[in-house]
């Protein structure tokens, strides 16, 4: 797990980055599969997914 901080809601915590929740969707979801193993934590891992790469853009833009 990264130790990247990251804002959810408001409040800043340390959280995994895209490309580390990328994988663990990817996981979820066999090749020629028609839906994840576990739809449930799929979804979960969505919304983590976007505020992570939300908060990734946000970190490339002041960076710059």
């Amino acid at each position: 797990m990264s130790d990247r901080r990251r804002t959810l809601n408001g409040m800043t915590g340390v959280g995994r980055t895209a490309d580390e929740l990328n994988t663990a969707i990817r996981a979820l979801w066999p090749a020629g599969a028609e839906q994840p193993t576990d739809l449930d934590e799929y979804q979960r891992l969505l919304v983590e997914w976007a505020a992570a790469s939300r908060a990734e853009r946000g970190e490339q833009r002041l960076a710059a």
